[in-house]
């Protein structure tokens, strides 16, 4: 890759590949919604700042160069809380993923890579299911499903490939919202018992390296129309990596494992590929679980969290 674009660039998974394409020689015109997002990355020559908020992505085109390799679009208003429950919110955020992948279209890039969530699974499930509720949550992954049905559609008609990156549970530096594992972590620093699920069920936990790596692999190698699950092709349970976790940051704070039942949401690995990143481009998370959750617990002291 030459040049990229990235939208989000200045925040938690934007900004890491950022970062990362930034350090391997390509140019990344970064979009963002304010200047100061984008300071991270003022060091870099190749860097090419542009603000501007979703209102703005119709004029894209005009702005942004052509025959970028990829665009990849990052950004995404309300990801954690009770964003979830804000469904005209979420509805236009994947109104705004569409119109960034037409102006990617316009400028003739070649490949636009959308950032999902491995919760787009859950949603497709409960399509087919009449005996369950489903969360809150659903409502952010629906959103997202609806994304990718609607990109997959325009960018088959638009002549741009398409590929997308399905996260899981991400943790690591620069990341400032509530998600379940950094308040664990915290809570661990602050030595404050979490109250926890019973555990019994398959989860994952991804370094934010890792996922950085793997959006760089999907916008290089990734199959036309693919949607990857980025995490590890070996799953433990919740407990598993809980308890790991409390080992390493606070190992004399209890874990309250069962404080709350376990919930169904994570039974959809079933459905997961989880050896089609690495098959298609090589892929493979690498991160040493201990060294990258030291490195966030250092993060998190240093900002105060």
């Amino acid at each position: 890759m030459n040049a990229v674009i990235v939208t989000g660039a200045g925040g938690f998974i934007g900004g890491a590949l950022t970062h990362l394409l930034l350090e391997r020689g390509v140019t990344v015109y970064g979009i963002d919604i304010s200047e100061k997002l984008l300071e991270r990355h003022k060091e870099y020559e190749r860097f090419v700042p542009i603000t501007a908020d979703f209102s703005r992505y119709g004029e894209l085109a005009e702005i942004l160069p052509t025959d970028a390799d990829v665009f990849y679009h990052f950004a995404w208003q309300g990801v954690f809380g009770e964003a979830f429950k804000d469904y005209t919110l979420q509805l236009n955020n994947a109104k705004y993923a569409c119109d960034a992948l037409m102006a990617a279209a316009k400028c003739r890039c070649k490949k636009f890579v959308f950032s999902g969530t491995y919760n787009e699974i859950e949603v497709t499930d409960f399509l087919d299911l009449s005996h369950e509720n489903p969360r809150y949550t659903c409502i952010y992954s629906g959103s997202k499903t609806a994304a990718e049905i609607l990109l997959k559609t325009l960018a088959a008609n638009n002549g741009i490939l398409y590929s997308s990156g399905l996260t899981a549970m991400s943790y690591g530096e620069n990341n400032r919202s509530k998600m379940l594992a950094h308040t664990v972590l915290c809570q661990l620093i602050h030595g404050e018992s979490p109250k926890l699920i019973e555990g019994n069920i398959p989860y994952d936990m991804v370094y934010i390296d890792d996922i950085a790596k793997a959006f760089f692999a999907i916008g290089e190698r990734g199959v036309h129309l693919r949607s990857y699950y980025i995490g590890h092709r070996n799953l433990r349970t919740f407990r598993e990596l809980l308890t790991e976790v409390g080992q390493i940051v606070a190992p004399d704070v209890p874990m309250l494992f069962g404080a709350y039942p376990d919930d169904n949401s994570n039974r959809h690995y079933d459905a997961v590929d989880l050896e089609a990143l690495y098959r298609d481009t090589g892929f493979e998370c690498t991160s040493d679980f201990r060294e990258s959750i030291l490195k966030t617990v250092r993060w998190l002291k240093e900002e105060d969290m």
